[in-house]
């Protein structure tokens, strides 16, 4: 189609008049918009007239009228940036307005300004146009990239271009006009911008000085840090541009700066032009190395950073160069993806303030805030680095705490408050993991105490702790809250704070995870509001008569007056008040009545203040058991307040008698005690809790009940109320109104759930205090005939009319679920039916002796639950599928009583109660506080002594299942670090340390361990490679813990031994319990050893070459670290029979630290009884080809012969045999094996000498020369090298297998030793943290001798990789490695170099050509060390350069890579010298290459 319109339009173009044909094709004067068909065959038109050379004014202002009146519009016009007709006619429109500007010429456009103008502002609208779809793309990179050029060639419109692209102070740089279309314009008019180049304008001028502008260098550090590849690369090329114009024009010029205090963004100095040169040189290569991801290319590009810095500070410490382009440098290494690079980044960042100590800039201060923290909150930057112990500081977090300290020290005083400010901000302004956000605060309370934080800080402190912690890792948490606690009380300016906004924030810390009374944290705080006390900013409600009391006893003392206010009309029901309030009046309370403490510490003075704040609290307390008309509202807040004054108070470390305040609080409530329990039980027992919102308070006054009655058995029975007769009315009361049939109102329904809820919580308080039982004998009596007889799983029938005032706590109940009554109503059923669980399993508990076998079995007691346990049983199950799995833990409960009775007569019932069971558990994956309970209390009754004694003897269904459970659980544990903990502690306590309920009818509970080995075999070889996430988590969880007790998380969190080390640990101290004596523990243990050996043989089956460190070589190394332990429990006869299966593991295992632990094995079995070196010498009588490289295990056993004689009488006899098998070995050709044949050699030759045998006189020439010639040998070959670093090698030098046996040896230390990766080694102080199982009194071999402990890794390892291991001195076959060697350094002086070079290139393969480089005109020693490297790869005879000085250059020999030892240089200066070279070598000039590529190179022989 369009090749047709053109021609026919090349047949009318014959017309003498073009301009009639022009105005025909768009139409005539109409003013519809042109077509595609008709733009593209317009810019057909356009193109033939400018090559038929068509002219004429004529033509031109018709040219002119088309370009402006119909191609303009076009591109003005919007349209949809997908449309492909769109894009088209964009295309078109350009073409066409390109060469309308070519048949017009400038002349005509200085005759249009206003027109030229209108041009200009179209073409930059579009360009600074903010859509980024794919046609407007398209349409704004045409305008940039060619239609402003050409505009632009008119020194009006260029200035008009100019101020339009560039932004203007303040407009936040060029990221709002679209960097990348900016600087494509820019690229495009670069010849325009700088002065002195061929596109100055000749007549018109001086060209525009880019450098002179800020606008300018804005946009190119913008584009130097943006996204898209090719948009840094423009701005690197304009940068290259300016220095290079700078460089030419050797004249002075200065950017003016936008700060007066500022440097300015460019200056060019004359008198500094080749240090100007030098840095912006380095600094273009370092941006020019970053676009590369590759670590190891860009890491030696990086010392360059620092030269920056000095060349950017002045000698007063002055910035000469502004910092905004080391910024630019920082956030490209930040961005990068290569993780490794970012960690370099911000390493060197923080490093250099500690180096440096910079001056400030308010650009650092917006670049920590903002790309800094961004980065930092990367949490794979704080990993460990590789040498690093675990539970150290990360190195990234040491630097962190040095770089803010430092900061903050030399920024000034009035702008501390506003950085740290931002600074914390920043933390709530997105989601942050919990390990950045650890460490941010751990270097925030490093800062050195000053004031910078007022109100605003504190609430953004709070809004950290409330919004961005919520689900982080409790032990992270807790650790990160107390370094914010530390934060707070070093940066808050006192004076601008109130006692009030202290308070609060205290509430938002979690007395659970942090800030719990009696840590160092809590004394902390004491001691720093005691320090402050008249400092704090006075709040509007301090009253000013007090002025004799501290600040902090009076505004705790008006909180506590306040609290306690409450209207007197408020006596109807109404819901709870909120708990904030209670705890926080609580806390402060306790924290004045420490701070007292603290000030009388020095005197025993009478607690005032304490007793003053209680003061209001027991004059409300005192009046409930007797004044009726209470507000409820004040009832239930002083209720609140006291619960949570005896549950905060109470210590984590310290019994209760050593804590003064607690002792004074609990007297003082013991005197309100006896009015406190008839309110309770008033208000439990006589329908007046009949709403919803009643449960509440059931619920408070419940759970302080139990603290009551806590308090009264601390302080002895007697000296309080009468909490039996509180209990017997309470149990009468409650029952009465649960046996009250007939009425369903909403009242009755809600008295029963009071009822049952408080006969739960006294069955909880029997279960504690038993001797409560005698004093209450008769209601004891009454209550378990009555749960024993009550329906199982009874629901209450929802009341079919519920009121109106009723409805709305009905939502507040179900508040996590859907809000509607029906599901309040479901939730309160739920709790109902749990509480019948807990009561029942009081009396299941109770009479456990008593429950028959089955149901008929006749029973004495007339206890119907307890009289037909299988009924009961069934009720469980469907208790199991009516309850939510927050309310199951008590039927898991009766069915551990219940399932070991009823095993062996109704193994299907029990059967389904397993299967049940495990179907709640494991749906309880994401339920962290639920599942833990519920899991302890399933392992509980599955592992049962008496159910897997009963499942072991039949051998039945309940057999397998219990097998499969145990499969299912080890499974788990996989995914859920932990599960296996619970489940082999639980397993190992009951059978080595079973108790009296354990033991049942069982005779010897250990009997389970031989039927469920597989238990204690899974634990020995347990452990998963966790992903790096996962350890970094560990470490992290490891450092916290190794802060102790200076990090309040680790005294109040409880410590739940999940680290899967702690499943090893806990299955070695089982294993030290075992007595080789005992009949069951030695079958057991023999038949342990037996599974562990089948299953190394069946790790070495599936994979028989497996990578050093993956799961195979950790299992292996894990069951023989397991065998080690196992060894001295064994006898000789079993240890006979095994041994050629261990001498079988010497042959087949290739990693290094199984081969230690094999050999230590068979050293100590030879030692013990030395009859078994029959079966040894054995060993070294197969044929070369089946032992290849695997006789080194066998001779590092003999270099310990010392060893194994050390208790053999008749030394001669073996020491001959021993010899003559040594010396066979020798003589091998493999290297590795000849060392380790020596190695034993001189060993056992030095027994020989020592008991003066006189056999091996004759052989006495031959060992001694032979060993002298290898102590002595000559060169500096590899031979001689690893003949002494395996000489001082641990294993040979150090190492004592008798001295060292001990558990750190065989976990710890040489696991470290031979190098296996960190999460193997599990240090001692695992085994001693691990309280479940302590060790045997007995048990001595804890820790390794000091002289092997203090050792580091040696650089020599076990070279086990089969028949075709190349010798160490064998260089041919090390090819693939760059080895730095200077080779003419040792070798004799008469050596032909030549020659030596021309035989390393044949062994590397390489071609031995007469190639010569020259490159003596190449100045740059960057690029001559990549020419000399590049030449020596290539195998080139020479490299011809300038001056031999050039190879002591460091950026040289960064990238020859000491290439220029291995490549002859000649040295040829000058182009004369050069001339006189080259035609001395004219053979040779047919393979000269000169790659000298400049712009304006010059002939080499001119």
């Amino acid at each position: 189609m369009e090749l047709v319109l053109a021609d026919t339009l090349l047949g009318l173009a014959q017309s003498p008049e073009p301009c009639a044909l022009l105005r025909a094709v768009c139409g005539g004067d109409g003013a519809a918009p042109l077509s595609v068909e008709r733009v593209e065959t317009l810019r057909f038109l356009l193109q033939w007239l400018e090559a038929g050379g068509a002219g004429g004014e004529a033509l031109r202002r018709a040219a002119w009228e088309v370009a402006l009146g119909r191609c303009w519009p076009l591109l003005r016009g919007g349209g949809g940036a997908d449309d492909p007709e769109r894009r088209r006619l964009v295309r078109a429109a350009c073409g066409a307005l390109r060469l309308c500007a070519r048949l017009c010429g400038a002349q005509l456009a200085l005759q249009e300004p206003a027109l030229l103008e209108r041009a200009v502002d179209a073409a930059l609208a579009l360009v600074r146009a903010g859509g980024r779809e794919a046609g407007e793309e398209v349409a704004a990179a045409l305008v940039a990239g060619r239609l402003l050029p050409a505009l632009s060639s008119n020194r009006t419109a260029l200035g008009r271009v100019w101020a339009g692209l560039l932004p203007g102070r303040g407009e936040g740089g060029a990221a709002a006009q679209r960097v990348s279309r900016t600087l494509l314009a820019l690229t495009a008019l670069a010849d325009l911008l700088f002065p002195g180049l061929d596109g100055d304008g000749g007549r018109e001028g001086p060209a525009l000085d880019a450098r002179l502008y800020g606008g300018f260098w804005r946009v190119v550090q913008e584009g130097l840090t943006d996204g898209d590849g090719l948009c840094r690369k423009r701005a690197r090329y304009l940068l290259k541009r300016a220095v290079e114009v700078s460089d030419q024009l050797r004249t002075d010029c200065t950017c003016p700066p936008d700060n007066g205090d500022e440097p300015s963004l460019f200056w060019w100095s004359v008198e500094k032009n080749d240090k100007l040169l030098q840095f912006w040189e380095n600094y273009i290569l370092i941006m020019e190395t970053l676009e590369g991801n590759q670590i190891h290319v860009i890491k030696p590009v990086l010392p360059k950073l620092n030269s920056l810095y000095e060349y950017a500070l002045s000698e007063k410490g002055c910035w000469l160069f502004h910092p905004s382009w080391h910024m630019c440098i920082y956030k490209r290494m930040f961005e990068s993806e290569n993780k490794t690079l970012t960690r370099e980044g911000v390493a060197q960042f923080l490093e250099i303030y500690e180096t440096k100590r910079l001056p400030n800039s308010p650009g650092f201060s917006e670049f920590i805030i903002g790309p800094l923290m961004d980065a930092l909150s990367e949490s794979s930057l704080y990993g460990r680095s590789p040498g690093q112990l675990i539970g150290a500081c990360p190195p990234l977090g040491v630097k962190l705490q040095k770089f803010l300290s430092i900061y903050l020290t030399l920024l000034p005083e009035e702008e501390r408050s506003s950085f740290l400010l931002k600074f914390i901000q920043k933390m709530t302004s997105r989601h942050w993991c919990a390990v950045p956000i650890l460490f941010l605060s751990m270097a925030l309370a490093c800062i050195p105490s000053c004031k910078a934080l007022g109100t605003e800080g504190l609430h953004a402190l709070r809004d950290v702790l409330q919004c961005t912690m919520i689900t982080h890792q409790i032990l992270l948490r807790g650790a990160a809250q107390c370094f914010l606690l530390q934060t707070a009380m070093h940066l808050t300016d006192v004076e601008k704070v109130s006692l009030p906004e202290i308070s609060s924030f205290l509430m938002s810390l979690r007395p659970e995870e942090s800030l719990s009374r009696g840590t160092i944290l809590w004394m902390e705080l004491c001691d720093w509001l005691y320090t402050h006390d008249r400092c704090f900013r006075k709040s509007i409600n301090c009253h000013a008569e007090h002025q004799e009391r501290s600040s902090l006893s009076v505004y705790v003392h008006t909180l506590v007056e306040d609290y306690l206010k409450a209207p007197a009309s408020k006596r109807e029901n109404c819901c709870m008040p909120d708990w904030f309030e209670a705890k926080l009046v609580a806390t402060m309370i306790l924290l004045a009545a420490d701070v007292e403490e603290m000030k009388n510490k020095q005197s025993n003075a009478e607690r005032v203040e304490l007793k003053s704040f209680l003061h209001p609290l027991l004059d409300v307390l005192l009046k409930l058991g007797t004044n009726a008309y209470i507000p409820t509202l004040k009832t239930d807040k002083s209720l609140q307040l006291l619960l949570k004054l005896l549950q905060t108070c109470l210590l984590k470390q310290s019994s209760p008698q050593d804590d003064v305040v607690l002792s004074f609080l609990s007297n003082s409530v013991m005197t309100a005690a006896e009015s406190i329990l008839d309110f309770v039980l008033r208000r439990l027992t006589t329908s007046e809790l009949n709403t919803v919102s009643d449960l509440d308070r059931c619920n408070l006054y419940l759970a302080l009940l139990s603290e009551l009655v806590n308090l009264c058995s601390n302080a002895g029975w007697k000296k309080g109320p009468s909490i039996w007769n509180f209990i017997s009315s309470l149990i009468n009361a409650s029952i009465q109104n649960l046996q009250e049939t007939g009425n369903e109102q909403l009242g009755e329904q809600i008295q029963k759930v009071v009822s049952m809820a408080s006969l739960t919580v006294v069955c909880e308080i029997f279960d504690q205090k038993p001797e409560l039982q005698l004093k209450s004998l008769h209601a004891v009596e009454t209550l378990k005939g009555f749960i024993s007889s009550v329906q199982l799983n009874q629901v209450l029938k929802k009341p079919s009319k519920i009121e109106e005032k009723n409805r709305y706590y009905f939502l507040c109940y179900s508040l996590f679920e859907e809000s509607t009554s029906s599901q309040g109503w479901g939730k309160i059923v739920a709790s109902y039916v749990h509480d019948q669980w807990v009561c029942l399993h009081f009396i299941l508990n109770k009479y456990d002796k008593f429950i028959p076998l089955s149901n008929d079995e006749t029973l004495e007691l007339s206890l119907l639950a307890v009289q037909r346990p299988i009924r009961t049983l069934q009720s469980a199950l469907e208790a199991l599928t009516l309850l939510p799995s927050d309310q199951v833990l008590p039927v898991f409960h009766c069915m551990k009583v219940l399932v070991p009775k009823l095993l062996g007569s109704s193994e299907s019932l029990c059967i389904d109660a397993f299967d049940l069971a495990w179907k709640v558990i494991s749906s309880l994956s994401n339920t962290q506080l639920i599942f833990w309970s519920n899991l302890k209390a399933f392992v509980q009754f599955v592992f049962d002594t008496e159910v897997l004694a009963v499942a072991a003897s039949s051998k039945g269904q309940a057999y397998s299942k219990i097998k499969e459970i145990i499969l299912k659980l080890v499974e788990m544990s996989t995914a859920r670090t932990g599960v296996f903990n619970t489940v082999l502690s639980y397993c190992c306590q009951s059978w080595l340390f079973p108790t009296s309920d354990d033991t049942g009818a069982l005779e010897n509970p250990f009997s389970n361990a031989g039927n469920y080995s597989e238990l204690i075999t899974e634990a020995c070889v347990f452990g998963m490679v966790f992903r790096r996430d996962q350890r970094l988590i560990q470490d992290v969880h490891a450092f916290v813990e190794n802060l102790g007790d200076e990090c309040a998380a680790n005294v109040v969190t409880e410590s739940t031994n999940r680290d899967d080390h702690y499943v090893r640990v806990c299955a070695v101290k089982f294993l030290c319990w075992l007595d080789g004596s005992n009949t069951l523990h030695k079958m057991f243990m023999e038949d342990l050893v037996i599974k562990l050996l089948d299953k190394d043989e069946l790790v070495s089956k599936s994979r028989t070459r497996y990578y050093v460190n993956s799961l195979q070589h950790r299992i292996k190394n894990r069951l023989w670290q397991t065998l080690l332990v196992i060894f001295p429990k064994l006898d000789q006869n079993f240890l006979t029979g095994t041994l050629d299966k261990i001498f079988q593991a010497g042959f087949g295992n290739n990693q290094a630290s199984i081969k230690y632990l094999i050999e230590w094995i068979i050293i100590l079995i030879l030692h013990r009884y030395p009859q078994c070196l029959e079966k040894f010498w054995n060993c070294f009588c197969y044929g070369e080809e089946k032992l290849k490289t695997s006789i080194c295990t066998f001779l590092s056993v003999l270099s310990h012969f010392d060893i194994i004689l050390e208790n053999t009488s008749e030394k001669k006899p073996i020491l001959k045999k021993a010899l003559l098998v040594v010396l066979q070995w020798c003589f091998n050709h493999n290297f590795s094996v000849r060392l380790y044949a020596l190695v034993a050699l001189k060993k056992i030759w030095g027994m020989c000498k020592a008991l003066c045998v006189e056999e091996f006189e004759a052989l006495t020439p031959v060992i001694e020369s032979s060993l002298h010639q290898v102590e002595n040998m000559h060169g500096a070959g590899n031979a001689r090298k690893n003949w002494q670093r395996i000489q001082d090698h641990f294993f040979f030098a150090t190492f004592h297998p008798l001295k060292d046996y001990s558990l750190e040896t065989i976990f710890y230390t040489l696991p470290r030793l031979s190098e296996l990766v960190e999460d193997e080694w599990i240090p001692l102080c695992k085994f001693t943290r691990y309280t479940d199982i302590s060790l045997p009194a007995a048990f001595h071999w804890l820790q390794s001798r000091t002289e092997l402990l203090n050792l580091k890794p040696s650089d020599w390892s076990q070279q086990d990789m089969g028949s075709d291991l190349v010798e160490m001195d064998n260089q041919t076959e090390w090819t693939d490695v760059q080895k730095k060697i200077i080779p003419w350094k040792n070798s004799s002086p008469d050596l032909d170099l030549e020659l030596v070079f021309q035989d390393r290139a044949a062994k590397l393969g390489k071609s031995n050509s007469r190639l010569i480089v020259v490159a003596s005109l190449i100045d740059k020693p960057t690029n001559l060390g990549g020419l000399c490297r590049t030449s020596e790869i290539f195998g080139a005879s020479a490299l011809v350069v300038g001056s031999l000085h050039y190879i002591n250059d460091k950026q040289f020999q960064h990238l020859s890579v000491s290439a220029e030892q291995w490549l002859p240089l000649v040295e040829v200066g000058g182009k004369s010298i050069l001339a006189a070279y080259l035609k001395g070598s004219n053979t040779l000039m047919q393979k000269l290459q000169n790659p000298n590529h400049q712009k304006n190179q010059s002939s080499a022989g001119a």
